[in-house]
């Protein structure tokens, strides 16, 4: 079993597998989701040792906190990490990033009530603005932390040079980005070095890559247009070929393991040292349970590096993020 990790320099500890929870409430993102099915959802991915909830604002404009929020309310809060983000307003009828203090402030006041709890324990800007100077944005936050409102300082979808300026007071505790065997940028531009030499942690989300990492695609496959896949370039030949064929060597080290592909490549996540945790989502209870049991599942540093060797092209040729940041 693996043990648990610290999130930057706080006092948050979680255990490394979390849920990413944007199809629990956030009809915005999927169709036909299912109110009742993400609240079992997250109370299966409590009841089977995943303690890190990780949410956001724009999921759902809300609803998924809201979910979310009534499934804590049954257990007990200071046995659960909850993260969630905000930087998307929407007042104007039109979506606008924001991270001004003011707009900040008021996002995490907001949070607070739709979750239904006291304090946060990672709070993330989702997204970097044009216009506010990121140490002032993160400054925000930090008197939010002296006020008890969040435990630790979080920032998402930032590149290297927004993190060192955002950092610049060292009150960052997490970075949280797309990162998976698909989509391996950071490794090469230095993001997981800084990281690591200022003790700030790193959540990829994303890591099974939309499912493309579970092993559960065939070659022909098309989705509607209401479909958030639909905008991903993994999903598009050649690009979708090729991932198919590197998963299809992942599967003998799964059967070694008797687990299954995403098992095993949730397992390879968790034993990078450059990766704090991971937040797979999932639309089904079952698809949690059993993600949380690659926490049982222990590699071997050959069948890590055959893993990483069958993802090398995707690590030689820049691929970008799979779906483009709110401009």
């Amino acid at each position: 079993m693996v043990k648990a990790v610290q999130f930057g320099k706080s006092a948050v500890v979680a255990n490394p597998l979390g849920l990413g929870t944007n199809a629990v409430g956030g009809y915005n993102l999927f169709p036909g989701l299912d109110d009742g099915a993400g609240r079992k959802l997250v109370d299966a991915a409590i009841a089977n040792g995943i303690n890190l909830l990780d949410t956001a604002y724009v999921y759902g404009l809300g609803h998924s906190e809201q979910l979310v929020g009534q499934v804590v309310k049954d257990h007990r809060r200071e046995e659960l990490m909850i993260a969630t983000k905000g930087a998307h307003d929407f007042s104007t009828g039109r979506e606008v990033i924001r991270n001004d203090p003011d707009f900040i402030t008021q996002q995490v006041d907001q949070s607070l009530k739709r979750l239904g709890v006291d304090y946060i324990d990672i709070y993330y800007l989702h997204f970097p603005d044009h216009d506010t100077p990121k140490a002032e944005a993160v400054g925000a936050l930090q008197r939010l932390r002296e006020a008890g409102k969040i435990r630790a300082i979080g920032i998402s979808n930032f590149n290297l040079d927004q993190i060192k300026e955002a950092n610049a007071d060292g009150y960052v505790d997490v970075v949280e980005d797309e990162f998976s065997l698909l989509h391996q940028d950071h490794l090469t531009e230095g993001m997981l070095d800084y990281l690591r030499d200022h003790q700030i942690s790193f959540v990829p989300y994303f890591p099974l890559a939309s499912g493309l990492l579970t092993g559960k695609y065939v070659q022909d496959v098309s989705f509607p247009a209401d479909d958030i896949r639909s905008q991903i370039a993994d999903f598009k030949q050649p690009r979708y070929g090729k991932i198919l064929a590197a998963v299809d060597q992942v599967r003998p080290i799964a059967d070694r393991h008797g687990a299954t592909v995403a098992q095993t490549i949730l397992a390879w996540y968790l034993q990078n040292p450059l990766i704090t945790a991971v937040i797979p989502g999932a639309k089904r209870a079952d698809q949690v349970i059993s993600n949380a049991q690659a926490m049982n599942i222990q590699l071997t540093a050959e069948e890590c590096q055959t893993i990483e060797t069958a993802f090398a092209d995707f690590k030689a040729n820049k691929s970008g993020k799979s779906l483009k940041d709110p401009d």
